[in-house]
């Protein structure tokens, strides 16, 4: 999914509208908008391209996954068994640093990882609203209300496995009611997400095969959310049925179009968007030209991941040698030995891993190492030279790789896990994962399925949800700090405690 979308004959990025906002102008190549503090809701939504414009919004708050300083996937990386924290020094970026040592508090907690989901609510909840009174085709009006209602199961989502006690919004709230606001139980919210996806389910598309719209969920998207919302519940056969619907014969195209690619490399060539094994996708974009003045933004839609994951001061001391050029990062995420060792007698390591550190054994390549450097960076997303942008805007900020979600891999060894990692239907995922890049059968078993999990979406931010899910964050994380009771959720960030009826998690 993507909040730059080429939907209709937009050939811009859309810019997405923030919460409160006045739509100024529309042209043929873009939407502009411009934050005003008052939505005129009373005359907007008046028409399809309007509502369709609602669409977009809703959709932009996806871009969390890997834009931003503040994303997911640096995030959820930093506080597994896989990677520290890394960046600058110890201060660079308090809540990412304080995840990854365990010492996580209200007042560093980002309040963004909050603010930004609620805002998909919001978006989500107001198309919702006028959706019915809009004189559109029916068709499509039922295909937008599907699309906001599966965005906004997703965004609860997010919000419920990471902090667990937050309020289930479902309809837009002024700012003054945001104080009297209640947290809903965990079940209650998971029971509206199932219901929001359940409903969504028939009137999206069974695939999206337009070019100008991809991007946009179709069932076998809303149905691969949906399985992950019952796994993380502990409702297995339920995710599995899910689960078994996307990922069809493994192996084989699904009836959702899906199909492992051939080659794990080609995952990561920056112009393989929206391939066979793409799920669930956020694009990025250096259309936006992001400067620093608007960096972090509604208008930011860079991929900051690249960024952030590079290694710092590179320098290719022979250039015959055919090792890429690679840009100037900020070197977070640094892997730790223990994946690498799994890794390096992996098919999987070259395309994963950006070893410097023999590179610099070797005298091939210099670089500058940043705090709780291993020499181990993520090959997948470190940004080259070549594909820096020319346009205008800054460079570190305007990275076009696309991110992955959910793709057909993860939701293959997803399955096999729901399915308790036995079985035919199990070892036939497995089978089909390893033998994508030339790997033999193994027996299958959960330790089999979460060790492929971990070699497979190394450094894409889904183990620390694997580990917590199989209970094994105490036994893989005690030595960082991680305390039972405390560290399976985030701290509510303390602003949004400040007059409100909100409580805070326990033990923080």
């Amino acid at each position: 999914m993507n909040s730059i979308m080429k939907f209709k004959n937009y050939k811009f990025p859309l810019i997405a509208i923030v919460i409160l906002v006045t739509i100024i102008s529309c042209s043929e190549d873009y939407l502009e908008v411009k934050p005003e503090g008052v939505f005129l809701s009373e005359s907007y939504y008046l028409n399809e391209d309007q509502a369709y414009t609602g669409v977009v919004a809703a959709y932009d708050l996806l871009r969390k996954n890997s834009g931003g300083f503040e994303n997911m996937v640096t995030m959820m990386n930093a506080g597994s068994d896989d990677h520290y924290a890394g960046g600058g020094n110890s201060t660079d970026g308090a809540g990412i640093q304080s995840f990854s040592n365990y010492t996580l508090n209200a007042f560093e907690m980002p309040k963004s990882f909050w603010d930004d989901f609620y805002r998909g609510v919001f978006r989500s909840n107001m198309l919702i609203l006028k959706l019915p009174d809009v004189p559109m085709d029916e068709n499509l009006k039922a295909r937008f209300m599907a699309e906001a209602k599966a965005l906004r199961g997703y965004y609860h989502f997010n919000l419920v496995r990471i902090f667990k006690n937050v309020p289930l919004i479902l309809e837009p709230i002024s700012p003054s009611e945001m104080y009297n606001v209640l947290q809903a139980t965990p079940e209650d919210v998971y029971t509206q997400i199932e219901n929001d996806l359940l409903d969504a389910i028939p009137d999206l598309p069974i695939t999206i095969s337009d070019n100008d719209e991809f991007g946009r969920l179709s069932q076998g998207a809303a149905k691969a959310i949906l399985g992950k919302v019952y796994l993380e519940q502990g409702k297995n056969a339920l995710a599995a049925e899910q689960f078994a619907a996307v990922n069809g014969t493994p192996g084989v195209t699904s009836m959702y179009g899906y199909k492992l690619l051939d080659n794990f490399n080609n995952l990561w060539q920056i112009d393989n968007k929206y391939n066979t094994e793409s799920i669930l996708e956020v694009a990025h974009t250096n259309l936006s030209q992001t400067g620093w003045a608007n960096s972090y933004s509604d208008t930011d839609e860079g991929n900051l991941v690249n960024t952030m994951v590079g290694p710092r001061g590179f320098v290719d001391l022979d250039p015959t040698d055919n090792i890429p050029n690679y840009s100037s990062g900020w070197s977070f995420n640094p892997i730790l030995p223990e994946l690498y060792d799994l890794l390096k007698i992996d098919p999987r390591f070259e395309a994963t891993v950006l070893d410097l550190k023999t590179l610099s054994e070797q005298g091939k390549v210099q670089y500058s190492p940043g705090y709780q450097d291993t020499g181990y960076f993520i090959n997948k997303f470190a940004p080259t030279t070549e594909e820096e942008s020319d346009l205008l805007g800054d460079m570190w900020l305007n990275h076009r790789q696309n991110m992955y979600v959910i793709r057909l891999a993860d939701t293959y060894l997803l399955e096999a896990e729901a399915l308790g990692g036995t079985g035919a239907r199990a070892q036939a995922l497995l089978d089909a994962v390893r033998t994508r890049v030339g790997l033999a059968s193994i027996p299958v078993s959960m330790t089999a399925v979460l060790t492929e999990r971990r070699l497979e979406l190394a450094g894409e931010g889904h183990r620390w949800f694997d580990l917590r899910r199989n209970g094994l964050l105490t036994s893989k994380l005690a030595d960082r700090g991680f305390k039972a009771g405390t560290h399976e959720i985030f701290p509510i960030p303390y602003k949004e405690l400040e007059n409100t009826k909100l409580v805070q998690n326990p033990n923080y």
